[in-house]
């Protein structure tokens, strides 16, 4: 086995480097390139500077953690810092040794914490146009597929009309202005009832012309996703796409891998898997979703960053791409993961599985195909890609 490139990747300084390492090769081919996304969390998208704005409008506090002995924040610079010190779960182990009042934000804890302060329309309106028009627009995104978790702002008295109605509002000005097109999937957490999910579904019916799909989403940790499967199943009955988070190095993945896969939603197994990236461990996963399925899956290499090393991520990102598995690359939820965008995730993709500048477009054009998108919207796509790519021939 060759030596790891990058061996320190699982620290937030090491993961700066190759940060800048990448944007400082001026890659003019994958920062050109019509973009699709297709796994992008809107709640995940809250940066320091918004999340900071709102609290002050909502006039609330902004702290990082769920510990009861964490401090608020005083300031837009001390939340810049806290996002920074965000670890993954698995990363805990490290910090055994500090007093709680010390212990950095997990993943989870920043995440949730941050959607106190969604309250009104206009936070959600405010959230979607910031990620719409100062990401999305500025990295040549033309289509994207949004996910937003609704229980996780129902469950603090959230209506639905103010969430779904700044959520359409910042879609319609997008692409207005910006020309970008959008769908939206609705997640369910996990890690919350399936009775929960089920209110939510029948809730979310009121605003089905906006939702193009359901997907599953939060703490994997003893939540597989067979305990939802009847939702699913009613999803699929009504017409909706279906597809479910199979996070990297959880307990039990390759059983949710093959569950979501070959089952969920009625026997028949999802449109789509996102993440599952521990399916290249495994001849028999890899064959079921790409040779017997023929169905994509939505890689986040920046989002895998504290649970492996590059050169362990590198090597199944390549088994898969070997293996002919239709792979769209997105950014999860990149205001929480070193504050790398699609953009970010696309070079290292990239460097990680050798990719040349047609591999990059090929891989563009499946990212399409995979997309849940109107028929008329993908033509356009993909039209736009094959004058994009007559460019740099």
């Amino acid at each position: 086995m060759t030596t790891d490139p990058f061996p320190r990747t699982h620290s937030q300084q090491g993961r700066r480097e190759l940060r800048g390492q990448l944007l400082a090769a001026n890659d003019e081919f994958v920062a050109k390139i019509p973009k699709v996304e297709l796994h992008v969390h809107i709640e995940g998208t809250l940066s320091p500077e918004l999340r900071w704005k709102l609290a002050r409008r909502n006039g609330i506090g902004v702290r990082l953690s769920t510990n009861k002995e964490s401090k608020e924040l005083q300031s837009l610079e001390e939340v810049e810092w806290a996002y920074g010190d965000v670890i993954s779960s698995a990363q805990l182990p490290l910090y055994a040794d500090r007093p709680p009042s010390e212990m950095p934000p997990t993943f989870f804890e920043a995440y949730y914490s941050g959607c106190e302060v969604l309250r009104t329309k206009q936070d959600f309106f405010d959230l979607a146009l910031d990620y719409f028009a100062n990401r999305a627009a500025s990295m040549n995104v033309r289509y994207c597929e949004v996910f937003f978790d609704p229980q996780s702002h129902t469950s603090r008295g959230v209506s639905w009309e103010d969430m779904m109605g700044g959520l359409s509002e910042a879609q319609q000005k997008a692409e207005a202005e910006y020309g970008i097109k959008s769908e939206w999937i609705m997640c369910f957490l996990r890690d919350v009832s399936l009775s929960s999910a089920l209110e939510h579904y029948r809730e979310a019916m009121s605003y089905r012309d906006m939702i193009v799909g359901f997907g599953l989403d939060s703490n994997e940790t003893n939540h597989p996703p067979s305990l939802f499967e009847d939702v699913f199943a009613r999803a699929r009955r009504d017409g909706f796409r279906i597809t479910a988070h199979c996070d990297v190095g959880q307990k039990d993945t390759h059983k949710n891998i093959h569950y979501v896969a070959s089952t969920l939603g009625g026997g028949a197994g999802a449109d789509r898997v996102d993440h599952g990236l521990n399916a290249a461990d495994i001849p028999e996963l890899t064959n079921l979703i790409t040779q017997k399925r023929g169905i994509g899956m939505t890689i986040c290499p920046w989002a895998y960053l504290r649970r492996m090393t590059y050169q362990e991520m590198a090597i199944k990102l390549q088994v898969l791409i070997s293996a002919g598995t239709k792979l769209c690359i997105s950014s999860d939820s990149p205001a929480y993961m070193d504050d790398s965008w699609i953009l970010h995730n696309l070079l290292l993709a990239k460097q990680m599985g050798n990719l040349s500048d047609g591999d990059v477009l090929s891989m563009m054009k499946v990212s399409v195909e995979m997309s849940w998108a109107p028929r008329e919207v993908k033509a356009d796509l993909l039209r736009e890609l094959e004058t994009f790519g007559q460019t740099y021939s």
